[in-house]
């Protein structure tokens, strides 16, 4: 009892203005630099200039990536290797913050390139369980699925015989990480997609939570909830799980492709799945984490979020329902790089905050980290909090 109304205090004098606890694992030089990216990913031109230069250079080969690596790769992702991510992970620990270990290459397009990244995910999942602080490994069915394939299993076209072994392939494929997932306990967390190929992957990841989330929460689906149906199919995938009894893991998100799905449905003339304004989007989401936090144990919720005020209704939630920020079933989530005010505050008043961290050679995360600039640029306010936060701390330092 005692402990809760300490946590609940800390509820109380809860802020994400505290520079201080948000970038004390930063040194001066890391601020400087943090500082001057954001500066830089401020101008959509100078942002869209750079990644036009950047491509450019590496079509000609030239001798770019030390640049690339000791800017926007040395903020965004954990090193090259998993050895540099876990180390990157372990400079995290001390502050109470873990880390889902994201191997961030992506674009792969053939079989061999998906049989080869088994062993990868593999190796990610057995490090992760010799690691303090690593409870989270994210992946992509994309990268063990040709997407032709998940595009006619998605629209319920007849699949030839080939096809159908194809996608055994798949299966088997995830059903090996899964496996190891579990018996390690680490927690992988399937990402959502584009809504096109969304239903074999809703599919797959249920047929292996009901496999092996039958002693614990080992893997959890994404439900991206600017998309209009993606809270009632929470709702129905939950209940399923309910009545077979196994446990549930959510991962709740905004959504990361919502340009490409109005483009798809004004292309091909369907409606667009997407909500029509932000604010039916900041509904859907704030009302989806209430449902996960009503009925935690059998369901375990990572909540993915940038947005202060998503974190702050949640925290009340959870202090409303006197479920203590320690409770085993609630994560709250931010990417590496961004948001560190969102993320170690809470850590700091004793939630349970969870850094994504990709990591992989810097040529082959070069997709991943073209987003992150497009979308600190393109985020309405994202970058000017990230960047007056910052001047914020250096001037309590004094730099």
């Amino acid at each position: 009892m005692e402990s809760f109304i300490i946590a609940k205090n800390r509820h109380m004098s809860l802020s994400f203005d505290n520079t201080e606890i948000a970038f004390r694992y930063r040194s001066n030089k890391q601020l400087k630099k943090a500082h001057f990216l954001f500066k830089s990913m401020s101008s959509s031109f100078l942002t869209k200039t750079g990644i036009k230069l950047m491509d450019l250079a590496l079509k000609l080969h030239l001798p770019v990536t030390g640049i690339i690596r000791s800017t926007i790769f040395e903020q965004f992702c954990g090193g090259e290797t998993i050895q540099e991510a876990g180390k990157t992970a372990a400079i995290l620990n001390p502050y109470n913050v873990t880390v889902a270990l994201d191997y961030g290459v992506e674009g792969k397009q053939n079989e061999s390139d998906y049989d080869n990244a088994v062993p990868e995910f593999v190796k990610a999942i057995e490090f992760a369980a010799t690691q303090p602080n690593i409870p989270f490994i994210p992946i992509k069915i994309t990268g063990f699925a040709r997407f032709g394939l998940l595009e006619k299993l998605h629209e319920n076209q007849t699949v030839m015989s080939e096809e159908q072994d194809e996608w055994q392939r798949v299966e088997k494929r995830i059903d090996t990480i899964c496996a190891i997932a579990a018996k390690n306990k680490i927690r992988l967390l399937v990402d959502a997609e584009e809504t096109w190929i969304q239903k074999p992957i809703d599919d797959l990841t249920n047929r292996m939570m009901e496999r092996y989330n039958r002693e614990g929460c080992y893997i959890f689906n994404t439900f991206q909830q600017y998309c209009i149906h993606r809270l009632d199919d929470l709702q129905k995938d939950f209940e399923t799980a309910v009545a077979k009894g196994y446990h549930f893991g959510a991962k709740i998100v905004r959504g990361a492709y919502m340009e490409k799905e109005r483009a798809r449905a004004a292309e091909k003339g369907y409606p667009s799945p997407i909500n029509p304004e932000k604010t039916s989007t900041d509904k859907k989401y704030d009302e989806a984490v209430r449902f996960c936090l009503e009925h935690l144990d059998p369901l375990t919720l990572y909540i993915g979020t940038h947005n202060e005020e998503s974190c702050l209704k949640a925290v009340e939630i959870l202090n409303e329902k006197g479920i203590s920020p320690t409770d085993p079933h609630v994560y709250f989530a931010q990417l590496y790089g961004m948001s560190d005010n969102i993320t170690f505050n809470l850590a700091a008043a004793g939630y349970h905050a969870n850094k994504y961290l990709p990591y992989g050679p810097v040529k082959e995360v070069i997709p991943y980290l073209v987003r992150r600039a497009q979308e600190n640029s393109s985020v309405k306010g994202q970058t000017g909090r990230e960047f007056s936060l910052i001047q914020k701390e250096m001037a309590r330092r004094g730099l």
